[in-house]
């Protein structure tokens, strides 16, 4: 990698969240609670779901697929984020840093469609409950599964290798906890214009094309739940997305607030603060929002502790 970039720099330091030696050691037992708590819920859910029979279903399919991307996206910056919290300076090499932008942008980039097809999900679920099994069938979940993989590696890939082609000489230290896009451009002595360009096209794809996906998911939703006319059956029907809604809320305004805004040092010292919430904080959510507010995995959760223990 580094023979192709030609780049005078071989490694990066990463200044973290803060400079303030007194909070160093509080968060670094807050992140690693953090990442416990996420490796924890995330493995459980899928552990889960995976032998509960109750819940093999499109939505808990889907749901398994992104608690593995939460999974994945956690373990991609915390583990190297914590060596900034007991370490005077966190070195990180050229390559594994542009392996960390890799995965970090795959990942990040899959929960976002990933979202969407889950708002897809229960757009059919309860605007064409007849429907549903031949809509949602497991061969068209699949390749929904496969879609949003083929879309965040290639929109990995394209950030990669445009980050690739970028020289960085004398400074080398990266504004953030971990190697993303607009903390590496900043430290670039080439012409980025390429890489904005790209950046923006892929950000405003990957957030518009989601997000008018949810919307226009959920506009199709009220409309049906309004047509039911028991309120019983209203309420069930808006339960079952709720836990969505939380998700896409917190993991969309952090997003947005970080990637569509122009780029500058001020914005970064925001940005980072931002980031722990769609990097770190929504990994760790979501497994608590979708089984503390879903009737359906608190029951498959007590049949799942009452076989291990009394059987």
């Amino acid at each position: 990698m580094l023979k192709g970039n030609l780049s005078e720099v071989t490694e990066f330091i990463l200044a973290g969240l803060t400079n303030k030696p007194e909070l160093q050691l509080p968060l670094f037992f807050l992140f690693l609670a953090i990442y416990v708590v996420t490796v924890v819920g995330n493995l459980g859910m899928i552990t889960l779901i995976l032998f509960s029979s109750q819940l093999h279903t499109p939505m808990y399919f889907f749901l398994s697929s992104l608690s593995f991307i939460d999974l994945c996206q956690s373990t991609v910056i915390i583990p190297k984020m914590l060596v900034n919290f007991v370490t005077v300076k966190n070195i990180i090499s050229y390559p594994e840093c542009m392996t960390q932008l890799y995965f970090f942008v795959t990942f990040a980039i899959a929960e976002c469609h990933m979202l969407a097809v889950m708002a897809y999900d229960r757009y059919v679920a309860i605007g064409n409950p007849l429907l549903y099994n031949i809509m949602m069938s497991y061969r068209v979940c699949s390749w929904m599964i496969f879609g949003v993989y083929i879309m965040a590696f290639i929109g990995a890939t394209s950030h990669t290798v445009c980050m690739l082609r970028v020289h960085f000489c004398k400074t080398d230290v990266i504004n953030h906890y971990f190697c993303d896009i607009y903390p590496l451009l900043e430290l670039s002595c080439s012409d980025t214009f390429i890489n904005e360009v790209v950046l923006l096209c892929f950000s405003v794809f990957n957030f518009l094309i989601p997000t008018l996906t949810i919307l226009s998911s959920y506009i199709f939703i009220i409309a049906s739940i309004l047509r039911i006319k028991s309120t019983e059956g209203r309420y069930k029907a808006f339960s079952t997305c709720s836990s969505h809604i939380s998700a896409v809320a917190i993991f969309f305004g952090s997003t947005a607030f970080m990637y569509l805004q122009p780029s500058s040092v001020n914005s970064m010292d925001q940005g980072k603060v931002s980031s722990v919430f769609y990097s770190i904080v929504v990994p760790m959510l979501n497994p608590l929002i979708y089984s503390l507010r879903n009737k359906d995995v608190k029951v498959a959760l007590n049949k799942f502790f009452e076989r291990k223990f009394f059987l």
